[in-house]
């Protein structure tokens, strides 16, 4: 394959994962709203019962309802990171093929 199709490829890999990316960001954060609202409940309900202050976070974390939203938010988060880096992954592939055609092109002879 020559260099300006594997430039174009990388080019179409790159837009692909920026409109990914917009999607991954909207489930990450829509999976980090719940995390938070669940939270909040939970925190607000154990005060209510009387529970010190100081261990409700703990107690909290340990909850199945809270646990399940944290680790829904944790899984998004990864996958939206991993996007992050498949983007930085595709640019820098279009930098070095595009220097790579530099490259080639001042080197040849008319």
């Amino acid at each position: 394959m020559d260099l300006q199709n594997e430039l174009d490829k990388q080019i179409e890999l790159l837009q692909k994962s920026l409109e990914t990316l917009k999607k991954t960001g909207r489930d990450y954060a829509e999976k980090e709203r719940k995390y938070k609202i669940i939270l909040r409940q939970k925190v607000l309900e154990l005060r209510d019962e009387g529970t010190a202050i100081g261990v409700i976070t703990l107690i909290c974390y340990g909850i199945e309802e809270v646990a399940n939203a944290r680790y829904e938010r944790d899984c998004a988060e990864a996958v939206y990171k991993a996007n992050q880096e498949a983007i930085n992954t595709y640019k820098l592939k279009i930098r070095l093929i595009a220097e790579q055609i530099g490259r080639e092109w001042s080197n040849e002879k008319y």
